[in-house]
């Protein structure tokens, strides 16, 4: 299946492709293009588009795109909650939201910084943190009581 959002990714922007290859489609292709063509693009090839105005895969009140493709896809691995935690306070700016937050905001900043103008590569040597992050969040759910 095609994926399409906006090109010149950050958090959420690299959270979900992660989300969408490690849960939901193994075999996703995702496409990057201006903010104005998402849409008219997503049309045009079939591809599913995710945060961005107007798709239903977008920011909700509170709850960034990753955590809305958890809900509709009915995800329920508790490292994955606990990474959403991470992913929304460092999306949505609210960083005092999660202790891990600004580091990772930190992180993400920096790949920016480091030129990788192509999306698809910046993506890739991101998806290394992404499968560090919920290796932790699988290892922080085990320590944690039930209640």
């Amino acid at each position: 299946m095609k994926w399409i959002t906006r090109s010149h990714v950050h958090v959420d922007r690299v959270a979900c492709p992660w989300l969408i290859k490690r849960f939901i489609d193994l075999d996703a292709e995702f496409l990057f293009v201006p903010r104005i063509e998402v849409l008219k693009t997503a049309r045009e090839t079939g591809a599913i588009p995710f945060d961005t105005t107007g798709a239903e895969l977008n920011h909700q009140d509170n709850l960034c795109t990753f955590d809305v493709i958890i809900k509709k896809y009915e995800l329920t691995d508790k490292a994955l909650i606990r990474m959403a935690k991470v992913i929304n306070a460092a999306d949505t700016g609210n960083l005092g939201a999660d202790p891990l937050a600004p580091g990772f905001e930190a992180i993400a900043v920096g790949y920016g910084l480091r030129f990788f103008a192509d999306d698809h590569e910046n993506i890739k040597r991101q998806f290394e943190v992404y499968d560090s992050l919920y290796a932790w969040c699988r290892l922080d759910r085990e320590s944690v009581p039930e209640r």
